[in-house]
């Protein structure tokens, strides 16, 4: 079977202009009835638009009320980062020349944060405990890519795919298969698969022991907002996380070269049957729509992260973009704006004003770093004031990207080749921020 081909809007090389047939002339005796016929016509329709404006107005005001309705944010959250992100509501300080924050933001939490400093440019009840559907398989691949090598293979049984969700997404992994880790990662990043992840835990000792690792990872990264019970995402009792939280954990396996890989793979090849003696394959492609553009824009530089839909938790998305050498980070959780692909406009919107933001906006907090990160040598309690070691880190960084030819940008490739993150001083020599008391 082919590789999948990247969708692609090409203008059309003709344009057909509808043909005006006049209408045939009637006789005078035809003229009333005609006539009528046209009035009551003309009348049903003005009755239905009547009709269609008021179901839009009744519409929009079961809307309105059904978002009036829903749980505010608490009135204290975690301060982890910052005392501003333990407040609800929106926060930000503009400074001179900054934009305004885009409008309609209909989110209940969001954050945007420069993935290199660690600078939450501004955030939105970033602390608020929400499901998060399965942006929550970033965790459970930082967490496990390290331990299951990518040229490992497992024949699957049944009971590897036991207790997979009912209605949940998957990829089509199948029993008495073999597949490779490097097989089932496609499937976990790409169309978010949770047969995929029920195999990786099987080959890692267990749902239980995967999710006990899970949520020992996210305390070292100081994700204390989140609690796991299912390492795939999918709606559980008590499992939640938040904007901070995903963006933090998305930070750390960005960290990490195959994740940067498998969450910038726009489309790929996955195994099938045996037919004839012979693996079968059939394509996947990534349901990320700013990276593939399946209907939406896609968002220029973007290279990841991972995008969830869940009954409970709505549409989540954590993000990563690149523009002239910055990247940025910006997680969005459950808008309600009624708007089509909302999570995606409304990131698309968020990373816009965070690159036109970006050294126009004082911070109101920072991703701090994992509980086992050493600060810098000499470092002092202002994160901003230690030229030297910004100066080694630079010197680090560039010496990096020359040997690496590495820059901060995303490599777009089509045909199912890797899409690769290849951000230089942010992957390798990204100087932690320092924790605050």
């Amino acid at each position: 079977m082919s590789v999948l081909k990247k969708t692609a809007l090409t203008a059309a090389a003709a344009t057909l202009l509808p043909a005006l047939i006049a209408a045939p002339a009637y006789a005078t005796a035809h003229n009333g009835a005609a006539s009528a016929a046209a009035d009551r016509t003309a009348a049903a329709d003005r009755t239905d638009q009547k009709g269609q404006k008021a179901q839009k107005a009744q519409k929009g005001q079961q809307g309105q009320q059904a978002r009036k309705k829903q749980p505010a944010p608490p009135a204290a959250m975690s301060t982890v980062g910052g005392t501003l992100l333990g407040k609800p509501g929106t926060q930000v300080k503009l400074g001179a020349g900054a934009p305004v924050l885009p409008a309609g933001l209909s989110a209940r939490s969001w954050i945007v944060a420069d993935a290199e400093s660690g600078d939450v440019l501004a955030s939105h009840n970033s602390h608020w405990r929400l499901p998060p559907a399965s942006t929550m398989k970033m965790l459970f691949a930082d967490a496990l890519l390290p331990k299951l090598p990518k040229t490992d293979s497992h024949k699957v049984t049944w009971k590897d795919l036991e207790g997979v969700g009912s209605g949940s997404s998957a990829v089509g992994v199948k029993e008495e298969l073999t597949y490779t880790v490097h097989d089932l990662w496609l499937g976990v990043f790409l169309v978010s698969g949770n047969d995929a992840v029920h195999v990786l835990s099987a080959m890692n000792g267990g749902i239980d022991k995967t999710v006990q690792e899970m949520q020992e990872h996210a305390e070292e990264l100081q994700a204390l907002d989140t609690q796991v019970v299912s390492p795939d995402g999918y709606d559980a009792a008590g499992q939640v996380s938040s904007a901070y939280d995903l963006t933090l954990i998305a930070r750390s396996g960005l960290q990490k070269k195959d994740f940067r890989e498998y969450a910038a793979t726009a489309e790929a090849e996955f195994p099938g049957r045996m037919v004839n003696g012979k693996r079968e394959t059939f394509a996947i492609a990534n349901t990320n729509r700013l990276l593939t553009g399946d209907g939406v824009a896609p968002y220029p530089g973007v290279a990841g992260v991972k995008n969830g839909n869940t009954s409970q938790a709505g549409a989540t998305f954590t993000g990563v973009a690149e523009r002239n050498g910055r990247v940025l980070l910006v997680t969005v959780m459950n808008p309600d704006s009624g708007e089509r692909q909302a999570v995606y406009k409304e990131t698309s919107r968020l990373l816009d004003w965070g690159f036109a933001a970006a050294g126009k906006v004082t911070p109101v907090g920072e991703l701090v770093a994992p509980r086992s990160a050493k600060p810098p040598v000499g470092a002092g309690p202002d994160k901003h004031t230690d030229q030297t070691e910004r100066t080694r880190a630079a010197a680090a960084a560039k010496e990096k990207e020359q040997s690496s030819g590495g820059v901060a940008t995303a490599l777009a490739i089509a045909g199912g080749v890797l899409v690769v993150l290849a951000c230089g001083a942010f992957v390798v020599n990204r100087r932690w921020p320092r924790r605050r008391a």
